[in-house]
């Protein structure tokens, strides 16, 4: 897999370095000429290229050849550039998958098709969910969305009592646009089938759509 990258601050070299031991071709697409310099007679992250362009500029980072890219992902510092990016990715070269990183939690609402985003993540908002995830029990956790926000990951340590304990997953009568994906039980990761009984303690992970969660709540909660 192919992946443009833009951003070679820390966040951006640090997913290259991973994306890299992964087996995908990696190029960081960096603004700054000092910084593009540093890496490279540092070699670092060994085996990803770099290249010096402004990807706010259609006529720059086309050099990047984003049009050859599986994913591109946008993580600079900069709300408006990785907004800029995405589009750019999206409408000017096709890109397939686009990601991008909202720095400010009340850009979130941006980054949606629109300006040509598929995934968006905001650390501020994953790190609360994930705190509300563990210190929550009985309650739905929203963690990751996609798709614009119309699909997302959400979590849900069932309580004593709740109407999905002791019942396989097949007789949950989950909406056809939700699905358990998996389940954490006593530090270790359950794949669910569907004779595969829950109980409580479990954390559950689903993925709902906006018109299901609702239904999967009651299910799972009450």
């Amino acid at each position: 897999m192919r992946v443009v990258l833009v951003g070679g601050g820390n966040v951006g070299t640090y997913i290259a370095r991973e994306l890299h031991k992964g087996g995908h071709e990696v190029l960081i697409v960096e603004s700054d000429p000092n910084r593009v310099a540093q890496a490279l007679a540092q070699g670092d992250p060994e085996g990803v290229s770099w290249l010096q362009a402004d990807a706010c500029e259609v006529s720059e980072f086309v050099k990047a050849e984003p049009s050859s890219a599986d994913v591109v992902v946008a993580v600079t510092g900069d709300d408006e550039d990785n907004l800029v990016v995405s589009l750019l990715a999206k409408q000017e070269f096709g890109v397939p998958r686009v990601v991008a990183r909202v720095n400010n939690p009340s850009n979130e609402w941006l980054f949606n098709e629109t300006w040509g985003t598929d995934v968006s993540v905001s650390t501020p908002h994953l790190l609360t969910a994930l705190v509300e995830e563990a210190l929550s029990v009985g309650s739905l956790v929203r963690l990751l969305a996609f798709e614009g926000g119309r699909v997302r990951l959400s979590e849900v340590t069932l309580a004593d009592g709740s109407p999905a304990g002791g019942k396989e997953v097949q007789e949950l009568g989950l909406p056809r646009d939700s699905t358990v994906v998996a389940i954490l039980r006593q530090d270790r990761v359950v794949v669910p089938r569907g004779d595969t009984v829950l109980y409580s303690g479990d954390e559950v992970l689903v993925l709902v759509s906006n018109e299901s969660e609702d239904d999967v709540r009651t299910i799972l909660v009450g």
